[in-house]
């Protein structure tokens, strides 16, 4: 029996209203997904390549989708070849542009719209810089240390030694692409890559600069200042624009991404905007009650601590938490767990005057039966029970 085609809009996870548009960049995901030179061997991953490309083949043609969406798969028994067949479907045209597209992508080329010799911008530079928890809640001012390129002073960042000037590349005739052809399950497909002589420019340096080297920009170390806002985490990154690398042919330069990493305090510990923290307090203070003081990011406050507290008791100090990055009069909260802490040693008056509170609260330190046996097996009155001794009670 033959296998079940899935309905196309289900394959490609559109609605049935959706599209050229819409239907383009799903099935651009779905191909980039299950290409078969992205999962080679897998037969799987081929199936829904396949499956993804004939959905795709119907519904972008207006007429194909019309006679779909009246009769169904019913419409093209005749042509689609089965259920991995692509008989009857144009891969042309628009398909060959997404297919261009996909391999760019695999195999590094990549598409580029406009002239490849045209301004771009430079790319982004990344740095890290290291904060305590309190700079991460305040905020503060650091200074980065840098390498940064500049424009060639001498060539003006043209590369050519002074007197000379860039000629035209001959391998992509100064157009900065070339167009190569790569075989596919669908056949030749053209796609576009940056030339690998001139890089994209249209030019090649014959004599180079002696300054730069040919590459038109020197490095140099430069300070860089950076301004961490109140309230950034570990592993946020800051973009400063315009430190990045120098733009190509005129492009404006790149930015620098500044990753932060904040070090970890002795006693607080930050969850999104808050702050959790534990406090000991005294058997008396947590009986009696009384003021406690609490260390917070903003200093110490004074709490008082309601008579009868438990150990393990949560307080909430609203407002001494984390700044809010995206809204300045937001705040979180830190949250104080009491710990009630239990002396390891006690002077004999402590014992003494501990045993009389003991007596009048509860007793909870009374003897037993004075014929209660220990946990060693022994009566409180040093005997110990022999085998016989049960038969004589």
């Amino acid at each position: 029996m033959a296998e079940s085609k899935r309905d196309y809009y289900e394959v490609l996870g559109v609605d049935k209203n959706a599209d050229d548009a819409a239907l383009k960049k799903a099935y651009r995901a779905l191909a980039k997904k299950y290409h078969p030179d992205m999962h080679p061997g897998d037969a799987e991953a081929e199936k829904k390549f396949k499956e993804a490309s004939e959905a795709y083949a119907v519904l972008s043609d207006p007429d194909k989708r019309r006679q779909y969406d009246q009769f169904g798969h019913a419409a093209f028994d005749g042509g689609a070849g089965g259920a991995g067949g692509f008989g009857g479907f144009d891969f042309s045209g628009d398909m060959g542009d997404i297919f261009g597209d996909i391999f760019g992508d695999l195999f590094g080329g990549g598409r580029r719209r406009g002239p490849a010799n045209g301004p771009m911008q430079g790319a982004n530079l990344r740095a890290s810089i290291r904060i305590t928890f309190e700079e991460a809640i305040t905020g503060c001012e650091k200074e980065l240390d840098i390498n940064l390129k500049d424009e060639c002073a001498t060539c003006h960042g043209t590369g050519a030694k002074p007197g000379t000037s860039p000629v035209t590349c001959p391998k992509c005739q100064g157009k900065g692409q070339i167009v190569y052809s790569q075989q596919s399950l669908f056949g030749m497909v053209q796609n576009v890559q940056t030339c690998p002589d001139c890089h994209g420019t249209g030019k090649i340096v014959k004599e180079k600069c002696p300054n730069c080297g040919g590459n038109g920009y020197t490095s140099s170390r430069k300070k860089i200042q950076v301004s961490i806002p109140a309230g950034i985490d570990n592993g946020q990154s800051i973009r400063i624009r315009g430190k990045g690398e120098p733009g190509v042919n005129g492009g404006p330069r790149g930015d620098l991404l500044v990753e932060v990493m904040v070090g970890r305090h002795a006693s607080f510990v930050r969850q999104d905007l808050d702050i959790f923290s534990n406090v000991e307090i005294s058997f008396a203070q947590a009986a009696l009650g009384g003021d406690l003081r609490i260390s917070t990011v903003d200093g110490d406050v004074i709490y008082t601590v309601k008579p009868g507290t438990q150990g393990g008791t949560r307080v909430r100090l609203k407002g001494k938490g984390v700044p809010s990055l995206r809204n300045r009069t937001q705040r979180g909260d830190h949250y104080v767990t009491l710990i009630v802490k239990v002396p390891a040693k006690l002077s004999e008056e402590a014992k003494r005057i501990l045993r009389e509170f003991d007596a009048v609260s509860g007793d909870s330190l009374k003897q037993q039966k004075t014929d209660a046996p220990s946990a060693s097996g022994e009566t409180q009155k040093g005997k110990k029970k022999g085998f016989f001794d049960k038969f004589k009670e």
